[in-house]
């Protein structure tokens, strides 16, 4: 394919286009479904969250659940993602428990991150799942370099890392695809191409006739893919991945898609974008796609959605209760992780925090000098 053209599996009856179907397993497809179906309960009810001022903030992924879950499933466990912040389905397709995902919200003492991250900057190890940061563009740059480390070491880890259309107009973004593409990093970049980086739109954001078409300068393949079309988004990123392990370099993929959704809890996108629009893109809703395709599989009925959604609520739920009612990291987990030893100044820091009087010297904790 060219980086113009747009690959589309699932059409508007449910059925697979003849000859592209990946040929997923039953018990493969329904996972991926209820990934799906998960990350956007999980998305309405912390977004519900922060508007009762439970958590500070949230950033919805409502619509592009295809994109960043069928993505994701192309990967081996072993392989790493550097992620943006609109794939929450990841660490649940990876295994995350919902608890650790709400411990994050809230930054109590046993999220992973101990309270210094915003809400929705996850970081897990276990899931080889490396931290978001809010800066634009930064893990592009990160992704390449673990990618070069990996071919220089001789093992055939992938990488995938994610960004916004926003996030092309990035240095970063030159600088990671360029040194990928010198040294043939097995690294998969995804672009979720959701037609806004916060209230600038595509149109404004770059002159190329697509972002696929910007591989092109960095020796590497662009391909363009629907990214409403989970089955699509799936055989594209197989095979950029397959392509990556075998030594032949990278791939840019472009996953046209649309954030339903405002950029985040603090903005308002009915002040800047058209509800025509809106309306258009929600009839391709990915979840309804992916709906009608499993019906037509046998796969998918209404009993079978219910019961899972009721499961996946009854779950978050207890998941959420637990994590509010744990307390706020110690304060003297302020002085670590900053130097491996400890400084002149940060014992002068902590010593003058421990002498403060009132409630807060009580939460200090203990911190080895």
């Amino acid at each position: 394919m060219s980086s113009t053209e747009l690959l589309t599996i699932i059409e508007k009856d449910g059925r697979a286009a003849k000859d592209k179907d990946p040929n997923l397993s039953d018990a493969e497809l329904k996972r991926l479904y209820a990934t799906m179906l998960a990350a956007r309960i999980m998305d309405e009810r912390a977004l519900a969250l922060q508007r009762q001022g439970r958590i500070g903030f949230y950033l919805q992924a409502l619509g592009q659940e295809a994109s960043h879950v069928g993505s994701a499933a192309a990967l081996r466990d072993s392989d790493w993602f550097f992620p943006a912040y609109r794939q929450p389905g990841i660490p649940i397709l990876r295994g995350v428990s919902f608890d650790d995902l709400a411990n994050e919200w809230y930054g109590n003492d046993v999220d992973t991150s101990k309270g210094r991250q915003m809400p929705v900057h996850y970081s897990f190890r276990s899931a080889n799942f490396v931290s978001i940061s809010s800066p634009i563009g930064t893990q592009i740059t990160q992704a390449a370099g673990a990618g070069m480390a990996a071919r220089i070491r001789g093992d055939d880890t992938v990488f995938m890392t994610y960004f916004g259309d926003g996030g092309t107009s990035s240095n970063d973004f030159h600088s990671g695809l360029n040194f990928a593409g010198v040294y043939k990093a097995p690294v998969v970049f995804v672009c979720e191409n959701n037609q806004w980086a916060i209230s600038v739109p595509l149109k404004g954001q770059t002159a190329s006739e697509t972002i696929a078409a910007k591989a092109a300068a960095y020796g590497m393949p662009g391909i363009r893919v629907d990214g409403n079309d989970v089955l699509a988004v799936y055989r594209v990123c197989k095979e950029a991945v397959e392509r990556a392990r075998k030594g032949d370099g990278p791939t840019l993929v472009e996953t046209v898609t649309y954030r339903m959704g405002s950029h985040s809890s603090s903005d308002d996108a009915a002040r800047y974008r058209d509800e025509a629009e809106w309306e258009s893109w929600k009839q391709r809703d990915p979840l309804q796609r992916f709906q009608r395709y499993l019906t037509k599989r046998g796969l998918w009925s209404q009993d079978w959605e219910d019961e899972r959604a009721a499961a996946i609520k009854e779950e978050l739920n207890a998941a959420i209760k637990r994590a509010e009612a744990r307390p706020k990291p110690p304060l003297a987990s302020l002085f670590e992780d900053v130097f491996m030893n400890p400084t002149p100044q940060l014992r002068e820091q902590q010593r003058q925090l421990e002498s403060l009087e009132g409630p807060e010297a009580d939460d200090i904790g203990e911190f080895p000098l």
